[in-house]
């Protein structure tokens, strides 16, 4: 059982916590991103901490915050200093990118897909196997595509005129 009433960072070593980083969500504007991520510290007595992080351009920001013993306002400025390196690591493995210079900001690779018939095929077996698993088509093709939602829209569009998916309501 812990028995402070605050879980004091600046009285803690690095080596006694373990970070966990895992993408919670995305949403692509253009050519820009904003990135959620849900963040965990845990101590080797059982303290944790909880944080949703926002990334978007270069600035980071910390949305939710949940501490086991609570924190207190010293070590909530303190926290990102903690989890700033597994966040950065995080960002740049989850989006495919490599840190350039001016803020660390990185830019998203595109996975390489195909134009044209192929690309309208590949675009239609997406959107029917996640339709066939449940989940969320766009969002699939999407992932698929690199895409935005707009263009993965376009390209679904594109893929039902080209008679490869129904037709998405009757024509009058």
């Amino acid at each position: 059982m812990l028995e402070a009433s605050f879980l004091n960072l600046s009285d803690r070593s690095p080596a006694d916590s373990a970070v966990s980083v895992r993408p919670a969500w995305e949403v692509r504007e253009n050519e820009d991103a904003t990135r959620w991520f849900d963040v965990r510290l845990a101590f080797t007595d059982g303290a944790h901490v909880d944080a949703l992080a926002v990334v978007t351009g270069g600035d980071v920001g910390v949305e939710d915050v949940r501490a086991q013993p609570a924190l207190s306002l010293d070590d909530l400025a303190v926290l990102a200093d903690w989890i700033e390196d597994s966040l950065a690591e995080a960002c740049c493995a989850g989006a495919g990118t490599a840190p350039e210079g001016g803020g660390g900001r990185g830019r998203r690779a595109r996975p390489a897909f195909p134009r044209g018939t192929e690309g309208r095929r590949l675009v239609a077996q997406e959107y029917r196997a996640a339709q066939q698993d449940g989940a969320d088509p766009v969002l699939a093709v999407m992932c698929a595509t690199g895409h935005s939602r707009r263009e993965s829209l376009r390209l679904i569009g594109q893929a039902r005129d080209a008679g490869l998916l129904t037709p998405r309501r009757a024509r009058r």
